[in-house]
């Protein structure tokens, strides 16, 4: 990575932070995949260790957290019989977790969505923070035991659980479907009915879906690697959490989170490799 330009390091991050899959990037910037992959691997692994260490003793007045599906090397009904039950084919769940007054992502795991990885995503949380308000999740049954484990019985804890319609016509079969009401249900503590929502990480999965490849649905641009994932995501959390100008609050999230005092720039970003 030490003989690639500074310039050329940047145009490839900036094209990776902005969805552009592997492949695109190679054309778009003429450097080899080989290359970029490289870089990727090490900025993932220093942005993992920079969120791991400084992102602590957060005092949140609401947090919500939810799953969203991906896949790598080939979709689950695909997967040879001798990669069965090995991760990293098939089904990948990235967890997240976000304070929906900053839109600061607190957490992410990559995993699959079972209650071990429940309580995984949900201790790694719990080390982050001092202090939550109102803590939301969706009906996912493996929610519960893994936050009683780990926050304890008195966090102030709710469920926002989705009612949909089930018929649905064959044409739609590519659309999620219909949702008609949602529920709440209060878990533990006393949260905050009004904070009770889990609709700003859902929108942040589309910003997932839309500034990573390997998240957008029916391409071929999917992860064959599970680590590429996991470095394709560590990137994406610290360029959207420090170097991204969110619109609804005119800075990026780690300045409303009291994280950084000025929105980051690539070379900052790059800069933790060195």
């Amino acid at each position: 990575m030490n003989k690639l330009k500074r310039d050329k390091q940047r145009a490839v991050v900036a094209a990776l932070v902005e969805g552009n899959s592997i492949n695109s990037t190679v054309r778009m910037s003429g450097v080899a995949k080989t290359t970029i992959l490289r870089l990727l691997e090490k900025l993932g692994c220093a942005c993992s260790r920079f969120h791991d260490e400084h992102v602590r003793g957060l005092k949140p007045e609401a947090v919500q957290c939810d799953e969203i599906w991906s896949f790598c090397h080939s979709k689950q009904k695909n997967v040879r019989e001798e990669n069965q039950g090995k991760f990293g084919h098939g089904d990948v769940w990235t967890w997240t977790a976000i304070d929906p007054k900053t839109k600061f992502i607190i957490t992410y795991y990559v995993g699959l969505r079972s209650p071990l990885d429940a309580y995984a995503f949900m201790d790694d949380l719990s080390g982050r923070v001092i202090d939550i308000g109102t803590l939301t999740t969706d009906g996912y049954g493996a929610y519960p035991a893994a936050i009683r484990e780990t926050f304890g019985r008195d966090v102030n804890y709710a469920q926002l659980i989705k009612v949909y319609r089930a018929e649905r016509p064959d044409h739609a079969r590519y659309s999620p479907a219909a949702c008609i009401g949602t529920e709440h249900k209060t878990v533990s503590g006393f949260p905050d009915p009004d904070e009770i929502s889990t609709s700003i990480v859902e929108r942040s999965n589309l910003t997932i879906r839309m500034s990573m490849r390997r998240f957008t649905r029916l391409t071929n641009g999917h992860s064959k690697k599970i680590e590429n994932h996991g470095h394709a995501f560590a990137l994406f959390t610290m360029h959207y959490n420090f170097a991204r100008k969110h619109s609804t609050l005119g800075t990026s999230p780690a300045v409303a989170a009291g994280l950084a005092d000025h929105l980051w720039t690539l070379d900052e970003l790059i800069g933790l490799v060195d």
